[in-house]
């Protein structure tokens, strides 16, 4: 998963400092890149590794001139995590376009051999948003006439020729000098993307985002979730003009709500906030249901687990406490790029408050659980601060499926309910009791803020692909790239380290 967020303003003002604001709102969906592009006569582009706060600078900041620009902060997917690979990525010619995207695309090397090592063209990077802006950018140029503008027909030609084309799931915003802005969002609508107007003396300002609560610290007023397959163009006359470009069923990700998107957004009409309540109301009747033991206590593994938590609580009737307290300038563990880096900052992410643990049967509450590892850690500094028993309930059901889709589960293997019984996925955790969310359960959850969607992507949870084309060779592929990825992280982390080394 990846943010971003696009400006159109008025003339003659500077959209930069607001893209910075929107990206510090969006930070928790990607810790490793960030970077702003901007555009008056020329584009101006900065990238780099690490936290929004630490790549831009008051200098950058002054340079990052114009009324058109976008902003990105990544989270590695597909990529060798190289500065190469941080966003927007932005071409000259034939038309000037800057793109952001959050996603991941399904048959990336499928299209690498088509376009580009088959024709002599060259990637510039690794990152899978290279083909979704060769491939928007070449049906442009099919409709590129001397003297003649480009206008809403050509971009939706574009967005049609990439829907055609590209696999996978993805929301994208695009930025084209002196034609205008556009975003779509993936034709099944899996990726998460809004738009909102803002008045300002007269003058209108419009942006685009990945979640809501990014217009609402621009000050920006929310008009609407972009549907499945749909593509919006602001031009340079400022009209708003929408258009159905692609025809599939809606199925936003689920993982999203569970985990991904801060408690205060709106994703497709959907309290992030209530949902989650919902989900820990459901799992206290749940657990009331299986005659699970009573605990003394409800403490939430923080942060995207606290509303669920309270939910849990109040359905048991049993007391909600703060047990653990979240180091807030560590990164969250389950988007760090490398297996040691998650293992390693466990336990300087999260500390005990030893009397909330000490001679009481403790029920924690996460998300979700993937590999385990970090859920294993948690339950032993439970029992280290004192707890009697340690139960275990997870908002969510068990993960038993790779995702494709740009959430960095490349893996059966590293899945720790794959091949195993609750039961046993208790023995592993060192937990006295578990219990998953029901599945069911969680998607009507979800959709009593929106009846409209009949379905979500469930694929993690139940091997169901809603595109249809994920099969074992490209679920392998995938692996093969993200493992590439890893490795290759782990190893510019040691020479990292040892040149800091050298240094001193």
């Amino acid at each position: 998963m990846c943010g971003f967020i696009g400006i159109y303003g008025p003339e003659g003002v500077d959209v930069s400092a607001e893209i910075y604001e929107g990206l510090l709102a969006i930070q928790h969906r990607g810790q490793d890149a960030a970077g702003i592009t901007t555009f008056t006569d020329t584009f101006h582009a900065k990238k780099g590794f690490g936290l929004v706060r630490d790549v831009f600078d008051e200098r950058d900041m002054r340079e990052l001139r114009g009324p058109l620009g976008i902003g990105h902060v990544r989270y590695p997917t597909v990529g060798a995590n190289r500065a190469e690979d941080a966003q927007p990525f932005h071409v000259n010619f034939p038309v000037g376009v800057a793109m952001a995207h959050n996603g991941n695309v399904t048959n990336f090397m499928q299209l690498k051999r088509e376009h580009f090592h088959s024709s002599g063209t060259r990637l510039n990077s690794s990152c899978d948003l290279e083909i979704i802006l060769f491939v928007f950018v070449r049906a442009l140029q099919e409709r590129i006439r001397p003297g003649v503008k480009v206008g809403a027909d050509d971009i939706f030609h574009a967005v049609a020729a990439v829907y055609r084309e590209v696999r996978g799931a993805y929301s994208v915003v695009a930025a084209l000098p002196d034609v205008g802005l556009v975003a779509f969002r993936d034709p099944f609508g899996i990726k998460p993307i809004c738009f909102g107007i803002r008045e300002d003396e007269g003058q209108r300002w419009f942006a685009f985002a990945s979640e809501s609560v990014v217009l609402d610290v621009t000050g920006y007023e929310k008009q609407f979730d972009l549907n499945a397959g749909e593509a919006v163009f602001i031009s340079a006359e400022r009209e708003v003009i929408r258009r159905q470009v692609g025809d599939k069923p809606h199925r936003p990700c689920i993982f999203e709500l569970v985990y991904f998107a801060r408690p205060d957004s709106l994703l497709d009409g959907m309290s992030v906030y209530r949902t989650r309540v919902r989900f820990g109301d459901a799992l206290g009747r749940q657990w009331r249901r299986e005659g699970a033991p009573t605990p003394d206590v409800v403490i939430p593994i923080p942060d995207s687990s606290r509303d669920a938590a309270m939910g849990m609580s109040q359905a048991l009737g049993v007391p909600y406490r703060e047990g653990l307290v979240k180091n807030r300038y560590i990164g969250r563990t389950f988007i760090m790029p490398s297996q040691s880096s998650r293992r390693t900052s466990v336990r300087r992410k999260l500390n005990t408050i030893d009397a909330e643990f000490a001679g009481k049967d403790v029920l924690l509450v996460d998300d979700s659980i993937v590999r385990g590892n970090t859920a294993r850690r948690i339950v032993r500094m439970a029992r280290e601060a004192g707890a009697r028993k340690v139960y275990l309930a997870s908002c969510s059901p068990p993960l038993i499926s790779p995702c494709p889709y740009g959430i960095d589960m490349a893996s059966k293997t590293e899945f720790v309910a794959a091949g195993r019984t609750h039961a046993e996925v208790a023995t592993e955790l060192e937990v006295d009791y578990l219990i998953y969310l029901d599945r069911e359960a969680m998607n009507e959850c979800a959709r009593a803020d929106n009846p409209r969607i009949q379905k979500f992507c469930n694929a993690c949870f139940n091997g169901d692909y809603p595109t249809g084309d994920i099969t074992p060779e490209v679920l392998g592929a995938i692996e093969g790239e993200r493992s590439d990825s890893q490795r290759l992280f782990a190893f510019n982390e040691a020479q990292q380290g040892a040149a800091a080394d050298g240094a001193s």
